[in-house]
Protein backbone atom coordinates (compact mmCIF):
# COMPACT_ATOMS: atom_id res chain seq x y z
CA UNK A 1 0.00 0.00 0.00
CA UNK A 2 1.20 3.24 -0.98
CA UNK A 3 0.63 5.98 1.39
CA UNK A 4 2.09 9.68 2.58
CA UNK A 5 4.24 10.05 5.62
CA UNK A 6 4.51 13.03 6.71
CA UNK A 7 7.55 13.20 9.97
CA UNK A 8 10.08 14.64 7.93
CA UNK A 9 11.51 11.22 7.99
CA UNK A 10 14.55 12.77 6.08
CA UNK A 11 15.28 14.82 9.13
CA UNK A 12 15.32 12.50 11.55
CA UNK A 13 16.93 9.51 10.17
CA UNK A 14 13.31 7.79 10.94
CA UNK A 15 12.39 3.98 10.05
CA UNK A 16 10.16 4.83 7.73
CA UNK A 17 12.20 6.08 4.86
CA UNK A 18 10.39 5.06 2.19
CA UNK A 19 7.71 6.28 3.27
CA UNK A 20 9.52 9.65 4.00
CA UNK A 21 10.52 9.68 0.06
CA UNK A 22 6.90 10.08 -0.39
CA UNK A 23 6.48 12.68 1.06
CA UNK A 24 8.95 14.45 -0.82
CA UNK A 25 6.55 13.52 -3.54
CA UNK A 26 3.14 15.03 -2.38
CA UNK A 27 3.75 18.52 -0.67
CA UNK A 28 0.58 18.83 2.42
CA UNK A 29 0.19 22.14 3.96
CA UNK A 30 0.33 20.91 7.78
CA UNK A 31 1.94 18.01 9.22
CA UNK A 32 2.58 16.28 12.87
CA UNK A 33 -1.08 16.81 14.85
CA UNK A 34 -2.70 19.66 12.68
CA UNK A 35 -2.46 17.28 9.73
CA UNK A 36 -5.53 15.59 11.73
CA UNK A 37 -8.61 17.63 10.28
CA UNK A 38 -10.42 19.21 13.00
CA UNK A 39 -7.75 20.05 15.39
CA UNK A 40 -5.40 23.10 16.11
CA UNK A 41 -2.13 23.65 18.04
CA UNK A 42 -1.10 26.31 20.62
CA UNK A 43 2.29 26.71 22.69
CA UNK A 44 3.21 29.08 24.86
CA UNK A 45 6.77 29.36 26.56
CA UNK A 46 7.32 31.64 29.36
CA UNK A 47 9.95 34.75 29.23
CA UNK A 48 11.19 34.38 32.65
CA UNK A 49 12.57 30.81 32.35
CA UNK A 50 12.31 27.98 30.00
CA UNK A 51 8.87 26.03 30.95
CA UNK A 52 5.36 26.51 29.28
CA UNK A 53 2.71 24.76 28.17
CA UNK A 54 0.94 23.12 24.74
CA UNK A 55 -2.60 23.04 24.13
CA UNK A 56 -4.67 20.86 21.24
CA UNK A 57 -8.05 21.93 20.70
CA UNK A 58 -10.48 20.31 19.49
CA UNK A 59 -13.23 22.88 19.07
CA UNK A 60 -16.32 21.10 17.08
CA UNK A 61 -14.84 18.42 20.17
CA UNK A 62 -13.30 15.04 19.51
CA UNK A 63 -13.67 11.22 20.81
CA UNK A 64 -11.69 11.10 23.67
CA UNK A 65 -9.35 8.39 25.89
CA UNK A 66 -6.15 8.09 27.81
CA UNK A 67 -3.86 5.83 29.19
CA UNK A 68 -1.88 6.02 32.48
CA UNK A 69 1.52 4.08 32.41
CA UNK A 70 3.60 5.83 34.98
CA UNK A 71 3.73 5.60 38.39
CA UNK A 72 3.90 9.11 39.11
CA UNK A 73 1.14 10.67 37.32
CA UNK A 74 -0.13 14.62 37.10
CA UNK A 75 -3.20 14.36 35.58
CA UNK A 76 -7.19 16.52 35.10
CA UNK A 77 -10.29 15.25 34.42
CA UNK A 78 -9.11 11.94 33.27
CA UNK A 79 -12.32 10.13 34.94
CA UNK A 80 -14.46 11.65 32.30
CA UNK A 81 -12.66 9.37 29.47
CA UNK A 82 -13.35 6.24 30.90
CA UNK A 83 -15.57 4.26 28.89
CA UNK A 84 -18.31 3.89 31.23
CA UNK A 85 -19.15 7.76 31.97
CA UNK A 86 -21.04 9.62 29.76
CA UNK A 87 -19.09 12.71 28.07
CA UNK A 88 -17.47 11.42 25.23
CA UNK A 89 -16.27 14.64 23.29
CA UNK A 90 -13.15 16.55 24.40
CA UNK A 91 -12.79 20.25 23.79
CA UNK A 92 -8.97 20.46 24.49
CA UNK A 93 -6.17 18.45 25.86
CA UNK A 94 -3.66 20.45 27.84
CA UNK A 95 0.24 19.58 28.02
CA UNK A 96 2.27 21.65 30.28
CA UNK A 97 5.77 21.64 32.38
CA UNK A 98 5.57 23.21 36.38
CA UNK A 99 4.51 19.60 37.80
CA UNK A 100 1.22 19.84 39.87
CA UNK A 101 1.07 23.41 39.83
CA UNK A 102 0.74 23.31 35.75
CA UNK A 103 -2.22 22.17 36.12
CA UNK A 104 -3.99 25.36 36.49
CA UNK A 105 -2.85 25.89 32.96
CA UNK A 106 -6.29 24.04 31.78
CA UNK A 107 -8.24 26.86 33.91
CA UNK A 108 -6.54 29.39 31.10
CA UNK A 109 -8.18 26.90 28.32
CA UNK A 110 -11.07 26.71 29.53
CA UNK A 111 -11.53 30.46 30.12
CA UNK A 112 -10.77 31.03 26.51
CA UNK A 113 -12.78 28.35 25.37
CA UNK A 114 -15.56 29.71 27.53
CA UNK A 115 -15.60 33.08 25.88
CA UNK A 116 -15.59 31.60 22.47
CA UNK A 117 -18.67 29.20 23.45
CA UNK A 118 -16.70 25.77 22.92
CA UNK A 119 -17.72 23.11 25.42
CA UNK A 120 -20.72 20.92 26.14
CA UNK A 121 -24.03 22.43 26.14
CA UNK A 122 -25.80 22.74 29.40
CA UNK A 123 -29.03 24.43 28.66
CA UNK A 124 -29.86 28.72 28.23
CA UNK A 125 -27.14 28.86 25.83
CA UNK A 126 -24.45 28.49 27.96
CA UNK A 127 -21.39 25.80 27.78
CA UNK A 128 -18.71 23.91 29.59
CA UNK A 129 -15.43 23.41 27.75
CA UNK A 130 -14.33 19.74 28.32
CA UNK A 131 -10.48 20.49 29.14
CA UNK A 132 -8.18 17.17 29.95
CA UNK A 133 -3.93 17.36 30.80
CA UNK A 134 -1.57 16.53 32.42
CA UNK A 135 1.87 17.91 33.60
CA UNK A 136 5.53 16.93 33.84
CA UNK A 137 7.71 18.01 36.13
CA UNK A 138 10.37 20.36 35.18
CA UNK A 139 11.11 22.11 38.47
CA UNK A 140 14.67 21.39 38.16
CA UNK A 141 15.26 24.34 35.99
CA UNK A 142 13.33 27.07 38.01
CA UNK A 143 16.59 28.64 40.44
CA UNK A 144 15.61 30.20 43.40
CA UNK A 145 12.10 32.22 41.49
CA UNK A 146 9.22 30.09 41.68
CA UNK A 147 8.20 30.54 38.05
CA UNK A 148 5.44 27.71 36.71
CA UNK A 149 3.04 28.14 34.12
CA UNK A 150 -0.83 28.98 34.98
CA UNK A 151 -3.66 29.82 33.77
CA UNK A 152 -2.26 32.52 31.80
CA UNK A 153 -0.16 30.05 29.98
CA UNK A 154 -2.93 28.18 29.13
CA UNK A 155 -5.14 31.54 27.85
CA UNK A 156 -2.50 32.49 25.72
CA UNK A 157 -1.56 29.06 24.21
CA UNK A 158 -5.37 28.45 23.31
CA UNK A 159 -5.65 32.06 21.98
CA UNK A 160 -2.94 31.05 19.58
CA UNK A 161 -4.06 27.59 18.84
CA UNK A 162 -4.01 27.23 14.76
CA UNK A 163 -3.87 24.42 12.16
CA UNK A 164 -0.50 25.52 11.12
CA UNK A 165 2.55 22.67 11.66
CA UNK A 166 3.21 23.36 15.41
CA UNK A 167 7.18 24.37 16.28
CA UNK A 168 9.19 21.59 17.95
CA UNK A 169 12.07 21.09 20.22
CA UNK A 170 12.51 23.69 23.26
CA UNK A 171 9.39 24.67 23.07
CA UNK A 172 5.73 25.08 24.98
CA UNK A 173 5.19 21.83 27.55
CA UNK A 174 8.85 20.60 26.37
CA UNK A 175 10.49 24.10 26.96
CA UNK A 176 11.86 22.79 29.85
CA UNK A 177 12.33 19.16 29.15
CA UNK A 178 15.18 17.21 29.84
CA UNK A 179 16.11 13.22 28.98
CA UNK A 180 18.74 10.56 30.74
CA UNK A 181 18.30 10.92 34.95
CA UNK A 182 18.96 7.91 36.15
CA UNK A 183 22.92 8.90 36.61
CA UNK A 184 21.84 12.01 37.93
CA UNK A 185 20.75 15.30 36.55
CA UNK A 186 24.53 16.43 35.99
CA UNK A 187 24.37 13.98 32.92
CA UNK A 188 21.30 14.26 31.45
CA UNK A 189 20.16 16.31 27.92
CA UNK A 190 17.72 18.03 26.33
CA UNK A 191 14.76 17.11 26.23
CA UNK A 192 11.50 18.85 24.31
CA UNK A 193 8.51 18.56 22.39
CA UNK A 194 7.99 17.09 19.06
CA UNK A 195 5.59 16.16 16.71
CA UNK A 196 4.75 13.70 13.47
CA UNK A 197 2.09 12.25 11.09
CA UNK A 198 1.24 9.26 8.78
CA UNK A 199 -1.24 9.63 6.27
CA UNK A 200 -2.25 6.56 4.27
CA UNK A 201 -3.64 7.03 0.64
CA UNK A 202 -7.14 5.93 1.95
CA UNK A 203 -7.02 8.99 3.47
CA UNK A 204 -6.78 8.29 7.06
CA UNK A 205 -4.50 9.88 9.02
CA UNK A 206 -2.64 9.11 12.79
CA UNK A 207 -0.44 11.70 13.80
CA UNK A 208 0.72 12.33 17.57
CA UNK A 209 2.19 15.17 19.58
CA UNK A 210 4.41 14.48 22.64
CA UNK A 211 6.80 16.80 25.35
CA UNK A 212 9.54 14.14 26.73
CA UNK A 213 10.76 14.41 30.07
CA UNK A 214 11.81 11.02 30.48
CA UNK A 215 13.91 10.02 33.36
CA UNK A 216 15.64 7.21 30.57
CA UNK A 217 17.63 7.22 27.22
CA UNK A 218 16.22 7.92 24.23
CA UNK A 219 16.46 4.99 21.71
CA UNK A 220 16.20 5.08 17.39
CA UNK A 221 14.13 1.87 17.11
CA UNK A 222 15.37 1.89 13.62
CA UNK A 223 18.72 1.24 14.77
CA UNK A 224 18.59 0.53 18.16
CA UNK A 225 21.21 3.39 18.77
CA UNK A 226 21.22 5.37 21.94
CA UNK A 227 19.75 9.18 20.49
CA UNK A 228 19.95 11.30 23.43
CA UNK A 229 20.78 10.53 27.03
CA UNK A 230 22.85 9.97 30.16
CA UNK A 231 26.28 11.13 29.27
CA UNK A 232 29.78 9.72 31.10
CA UNK A 233 32.18 11.96 31.67
CA UNK A 234 33.86 11.61 28.18
CA UNK A 235 30.46 12.25 26.50
CA UNK A 236 29.86 9.39 25.32
CA UNK A 237 26.49 7.83 26.20
CA UNK A 238 26.23 5.54 29.35
CA UNK A 239 23.53 3.46 27.91
CA UNK A 240 21.29 2.11 30.83
CA UNK A 241 20.44 -0.62 29.07
CA UNK A 242 23.43 -2.19 30.14
CA UNK A 243 24.19 -0.08 32.98
CA UNK A 244 20.62 -1.74 34.67
CA UNK A 245 21.56 -5.18 33.47
CA UNK A 246 24.91 -5.05 35.15
CA UNK A 247 27.03 -5.53 32.22
CA UNK A 248 29.00 -2.25 32.64
CA UNK A 249 29.43 -0.15 36.16
CA UNK A 250 28.45 2.84 37.23
CA UNK A 251 31.14 5.27 34.92
CA UNK A 252 31.57 7.86 37.52
CA UNK A 253 32.21 5.01 40.20
CA UNK A 254 33.80 2.25 38.23
CA UNK A 255 34.76 -0.22 40.87
CA UNK A 256 30.74 0.04 42.53
CA UNK A 257 27.73 -1.44 40.85
CA UNK A 258 25.55 0.75 39.42
CA UNK A 259 22.49 1.78 41.32
CA UNK A 260 19.81 3.84 39.18
CA UNK A 261 17.57 6.44 40.73
CA UNK A 262 14.07 7.37 38.94
CA UNK A 263 14.11 10.25 41.00
CA UNK A 264 14.02 13.86 40.02
CA UNK A 265 12.01 15.29 37.52
CA UNK A 266 10.59 13.31 34.94
CA UNK A 267 7.67 11.98 32.51
CA UNK A 268 6.48 12.04 29.05
CA UNK A 269 3.00 12.98 28.47
CA UNK A 270 1.43 12.81 24.85
CA UNK A 271 -1.41 13.26 22.25
CA UNK A 272 -2.62 11.08 19.79
CA UNK A 273 -4.84 11.64 17.55
CA UNK A 274 -6.81 10.53 14.12
CA UNK A 275 -9.00 11.71 12.13
CA UNK A 276 -11.24 7.76 11.56
CA UNK A 277 -14.35 7.46 13.09
CA UNK A 278 -13.88 6.25 16.74
CA UNK A 279 -15.87 5.03 20.11
CA UNK A 280 -15.33 6.32 23.38
CA UNK A 281 -13.31 2.27 23.87
CA UNK A 282 -11.96 2.49 20.55
CA UNK A 283 -10.33 5.71 21.40
CA UNK A 284 -8.83 4.25 24.49
CA UNK A 285 -7.76 1.24 23.29
CA UNK A 286 -5.30 3.59 20.73
CA UNK A 287 -4.43 5.41 23.39
CA UNK A 288 -3.24 1.80 24.75
CA UNK A 289 -1.77 0.36 21.97
CA UNK A 290 0.63 4.13 21.16
CA UNK A 291 2.24 3.66 24.69
CA UNK A 292 4.04 0.78 22.53
CA UNK A 293 5.79 4.15 20.87
CA UNK A 294 7.18 5.41 24.30
CA UNK A 295 8.52 1.79 25.31
CA UNK A 296 10.21 1.66 21.85
CA UNK A 297 12.02 4.94 22.01
CA UNK A 298 12.43 5.65 25.82
CA UNK A 299 14.68 2.91 27.65
CA UNK A 300 13.14 2.35 30.75
CA UNK A 301 9.91 4.06 30.56
CA UNK A 302 6.55 3.62 32.52
CA UNK A 303 8.93 3.82 35.87
CA UNK A 304 8.13 4.20 39.29
CA UNK A 305 9.41 7.87 38.93
CA UNK A 306 7.75 9.06 35.69
CA UNK A 307 4.10 10.16 35.23
CA UNK A 308 3.63 8.64 31.57
CA UNK A 309 0.39 9.29 29.98
CA UNK A 310 -1.26 9.10 26.70
CA UNK A 311 -4.58 11.12 25.78
CA UNK A 312 -6.38 9.56 22.27
CA UNK A 313 -8.86 11.80 20.08
CA UNK A 314 -10.84 10.95 17.40
CA UNK A 315 -12.05 13.93 15.33
CA UNK A 316 -14.32 11.32 12.62
CA UNK A 317 -14.03 13.71 9.80
CA UNK A 318 -12.78 10.71 7.61
CA UNK A 319 -15.20 8.99 5.99
CA UNK A 320 -13.85 5.41 5.43
CA UNK A 321 -14.30 2.80 7.70
CA UNK A 322 -11.64 2.47 10.43
CA UNK A 323 -9.88 -0.86 11.79
CA UNK A 324 -8.99 0.42 15.44
CA UNK A 325 -5.74 -2.17 15.45
CA UNK A 326 -4.73 -0.45 12.36
CA UNK A 327 -5.16 2.85 13.79
CA UNK A 328 -3.89 2.36 17.49
CA UNK A 329 -0.56 0.23 15.71
CA UNK A 330 0.31 3.35 13.40
CA UNK A 331 -0.13 5.47 16.40
CA UNK A 332 2.70 3.57 18.50
CA UNK A 333 4.49 4.40 15.18
CA UNK A 334 4.24 8.13 14.87
CA UNK A 335 5.04 8.69 18.72
CA UNK A 336 7.96 6.72 18.42
CA UNK A 337 8.80 9.28 15.94
CA UNK A 338 7.77 11.98 17.81
CA UNK A 339 9.83 11.37 20.58
CA UNK A 340 12.93 11.17 18.09
CA UNK A 341 11.48 14.72 16.58
CA UNK A 342 11.78 16.20 19.93
CA UNK A 343 15.02 15.48 21.48
CA UNK A 344 16.47 16.01 18.22
CA UNK A 345 14.40 19.58 17.49
CA UNK A 346 15.87 20.55 21.12
CA UNK A 347 18.53 23.69 21.92
CA UNK A 348 21.00 23.47 24.46
CA UNK A 349 20.25 25.29 28.03
CA UNK A 350 23.11 25.92 30.71
CA UNK A 351 25.15 23.02 30.52
CA UNK A 352 22.71 20.48 29.20
CA UNK A 353 23.60 19.79 25.92
CA UNK A 354 21.13 18.92 23.02
CA UNK A 355 21.26 16.52 20.39
CA UNK A 356 22.53 19.25 18.08
CA UNK A 357 25.25 20.47 19.91
CA UNK A 358 26.82 17.09 20.29
CA UNK A 359 26.32 16.38 16.93
CA UNK A 360 24.58 13.57 16.95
Amino acid sequence: MSRTLVIGALLVGAPFVQGGCAAQEQEMDRWGITAVDGLELGHHTLDERMTGCTVVVAREGAIGGVDVRGGSPGTREIALLDPVNRIERVNAVVLSGGSAFGLSTADGVMRYLDEQNVGHPVGRGKVVPIVTGAILFDLGLEGDRKIRPGPECGYAAAAGASTATAAEGSVGAGAGATVGKMQGAGRSMRGGFGTASITLESGLTVAAAVAVNAVGDIIDPATGEVVAGALAPDGSFVDMRRVLRGEVPDPADPDAAAEPTTAGGNTTIGIVATNAVLSKTESTKVAQMAQDGFARAIYPAHTAGDGDTVFSLATGRWEGEANVSVVGALAADVMAEAILRAVRMAESLDGIPSVSELGR
